[in-house]
């Protein structure tokens, strides 16, 4: 079992990779050549994409924890299960919305311990904002944030800078609900049409990435519901903040809470709400 005060270090950690593999990320987004490609599954894979996993990669195998990573997902499972400890990263979700440059992509990057994520560290590269947890400690949120920042403060000093989730002017009403803007399901369209007849007043929320489950554990949205195909890589870092900041993130076939590291690396359907 790691003690609290590495659990610390190896989080001050993690906001220092996120944030150095944002930058690279804005370098690439800043300029004129994305060199798109398409991976095996038809999803495209950018020069970002690369560059970001390689720096990440990097800079968490100081820790001697592996790492499971969407641009290595080869990995095996024989090789893998065994694993108490984990780094589970998606150097850039919202790769669509990096192409279409909305600046609705983030670095995302979880601690797994025992199936389930303890630490998550979500980056918004175009608005320097940081969303990071950890078990027991608490959801944050950091604006502004930068590498001097990031590379000279610990977690102590990044907490006492940054705003608890979720934010205590969150409003009540209207209900509102999240939902993907590039991967919207029919079946994510009827639950929205269903909980709109049965609350009224319904507001809807469309974003990428993570940021959907940034926006229910900040407070910003009551549910964000996922009744589409997702990966453990999209979702552990936010569940792990999610779950900090007072929110359920419970599997929709049977209603437990998302495991990590199965042999078969895609989540169930599920929903991300409030619970307080």
């Amino acid at each position: 079992m790691i003690e609290l005060s590495e659990l610390k270090n190896l989080l001050t950690l993690a906001i220092q990779t996120a944030v150095s593999a944002g930058k690279l990320i804005i370098g690439v987004y800043n300029s004129d050549d994305f060199q798109v490609n398409l991976k095996s599954d038809s999803t495209p894979l950018t020069l970002a994409d690369r560059l970001a996993n390689e720096e990440i990669v990097n800079h968490l195998r100081k820790s001697r924890i592996p790492v499971l990573s969407e641009e290595g997902r080869d990995i095996l499972y024989e090789e893998r299960k065994g694993w108490e400890y984990f780094w589970l990263v998606d150097p850039l979700d919202g790769t669509k919305e990096f192409i279409k440059r909305n600046g609705e992509f983030t670095v995302n990057i979880a601690l797994v311990h025992q199936g389930y994520p303890i630490m998550g560290v979500i980056f918004i590269p175009v608005l320097n904002q940081l969303y990071f947890s950890l078990k027991d400690m608490g959801a944050f949120k950091l604006n502004d944030i930068t590498s001097a920042i990031a590379n000279t403060l610990d977690i102590d000093a990044l907490v006492k800078k940054s705003v608890r989730m979720p934010s205590s002017d969150t409003p009540n009403q209207p209900y509102t609900i999240v939902a993907s803007r590039s991967h919207i399901s029919d079946e994510t369209k009827n639950y929205i049409e269903k909980v709109s007849q049965e609350k009224g007043s319904v507001k809807i929320l469309n974003k990428g990435s993570s940021l959907k489950i940034c926006m229910v554990a900040e407070g910003k949205a009551h549910v964000y519901p996922r009744l589409g195909t997702t990966t453990e890589w999209d979702t552990a870092a936010g569940q792990a903040i999610a779950e900090e900041s007072g929110c359920l993130v419970h599997s929709l076939v049977d209603g437990n809470r998302l495991i990590y590291n199965k042999e078969d690396i895609e989540n169930p359907w599920f929903i991300v709400k409030r619970n307080d």
